[in-house]
This record gives structure tokens, sequence and C-alpha cells, in this order.
């Protein structure tokens, strides 16, 4: 489904956008070819209300927070971290994976290692999925982050080399233990956030509730009235929340192989 088809749908299609769309690894493959200009060229907008920029700067601090986290993190493995960039745009964005839509939700693109998000998401997390909160944000950026360690590590082109030899309905479901490890990974980041940030249970709630409202059989529901399992991409709400939750009781990136275990 091209993005720029997505963004046409309406309030129903925003759903069922983000039914396939939401929090994606790697959308190059959902994406239409970029239609010209640099990678990561926002469409222009006009000047950030006072909400949107303090929107703009929580989202900041919040990818701050997440390199101190992960770049302590890589050092206890070895390794180096590498930070993503965070690209902010409104209506829609040119990325190395293409050309993307609001519509697309919140995306990680693994070719130049960017986050894109575009605010008014902020929105629709509170507005038609009762998930505000500053921290439904921050569960935003820790999940797309999450896929940045996932490409770091080598573990999301694993994967998608996996998937491209599967049948759909087996791509989905390694799909959905990709979403599921990003999930984690964000748990792991608000753990350790929790000691520099003071985090209290209100913030981890906000994020509970964020992972609940965008797990596909909510979505599907929402969009559809009932649920097909098998094009299930991203987990349930019950899956999202509890390896969420995972990853922030231990707050160890080790813990997370979602690849290994029967049942997810």
């Amino acid at each position: 489904m091209p993005a720029g088809r997505a963004a046409g749908l309406g309030g129903f299609g925003i759903v069922v956008a983000l039914v396939v769309f939401l929090l994606t690894g790697d959308p190059s493959a959902l994406f239409g070819a970029a239609a010209g200009g640099a990678p990561g060229a926002a469409v222009p907008a006009a000047p950030p209300s006072a909400h949107e920029q303090e929107l703009r700067e929580f989202v900041g601090v919040t990818l701050r927070d997440t390199e101190v986290v992960w770049d302590k993190l890589f050092q206890s493995m070895g390794r180096r971290y590498e930070s993503p960039k965070l690209v902010l745009f409104s209506g829609r964005v040119d990325s190395a994976c293409g050309m993307a839509s609001a519509a697309a939700g919140p995306f990680y693109c693994a070719p130049d290692q960017d986050v894109y998000l575009d605010l008014s998401f902020y929105e629709t997390m509170r507005d038609q999925f009762g998930a505000g909160g500053d921290f439904a944000m921050a569960y935003v950026v820790a999940h797309e982050v999450g896929h940045h360690v996932q490409n770091l590590l080598g573990t999301m082109d694993k994967v998608n080399q996996r998937r491209s030899r599967m049948n759909e309905r087996d791509a989905n479901a390694l799909s959905v233990r990709l979403e599921l490890q990003a999930d984690y990974y964000a748990g792991v980041w608000a753990h350790h956030a929790r000691s520099m940030a003071e985090l209290d249970r209100t913030d981890i709630q906000e994020a509970i509730t964020a992972a609940n409202a965008i797990g596909d059989d909510t979505l599907q529901k929402q969009a559809q009235g009932y649920v097909v399992p098998d094009a299930f991409t991203h987990g349930t709400s019950e899956q999202r929340v509890r390896w969420f939750m995972k990853g922030f009781e231990s707050g160890d990136p080790r813990g997370g192989d979602t690849f290994s275990v029967r049942n997810l």
C-alpha cells in the first residue's frame, strides 16, 4: 500500500494504515519509491505552536536519554553505540525507505538509520486510542530506537532476509517477534531511565496504555470489528504490554530474545 494512498482514506484509513505501518521496523517494502528530494527532507510546515514546540523539546530530550542508556549498555557488551537521527516532519516525508505520509505513523528507516516522527501522532494517540501523556510518546520514541538497536546488532537484517523467503503468514509471524523485541528494548530503556528521570507509576502506566492501545488485535477490532491473527505484524495488546514490562523489570537487553521462545 503506497503511503500516498493511505493518506487519502480519512479517519478509517488512518486506523487501517496504523495496522499495517504503526511502529514498523523497516517500511521499505510498504512505501512507494521516493519521489525526489534528499532522504529525510520533510515537506515545509508552518512555524510550530507553543504546544508543538514543547513536544519537540520533549521528544528531543527522550532521544538523548535513550542515547545515554544505550551507549552504556553497548559498552557493557563490548560494542559501540551509534545514535540515530530524529527527523520530525509534517504531512509527508521523503526517507531512504521511500515517501511516507503522516498516516504511516512513526517509523524507523534502517538504510539511513533515522527515526521519523510526525508530532500530530501525539494527538492521534490521545484522541483516537486514549493513550495520552508524555510518557506514551516517550514509549513510541523508545520503541523506534529499539529498532535502531536491532539494526546495529544485525538482528533486523537477518529477520528481513528470512522474511523475504517466507510466505506471508510466516513472514508476519516473524515480524511480530521483531516488534515485540523492540517493545522489550523500550522497556529496558525505561528501566534505566527510571533512575535518571525519576519516573513514577503514572509514567509507566502511560507507556502500558500506549502499548495496549496499538496491539494488532485492538487495532483490527477498531478498524473492522474482528481480528485476523494471521495478519498480525506487531503482536497483540497483551503481548506488547508483557514484553515491554519484561524489559522494564529486567533492564537487561540480553533477556529479549523473542525469536527463541515458543509461546510469545
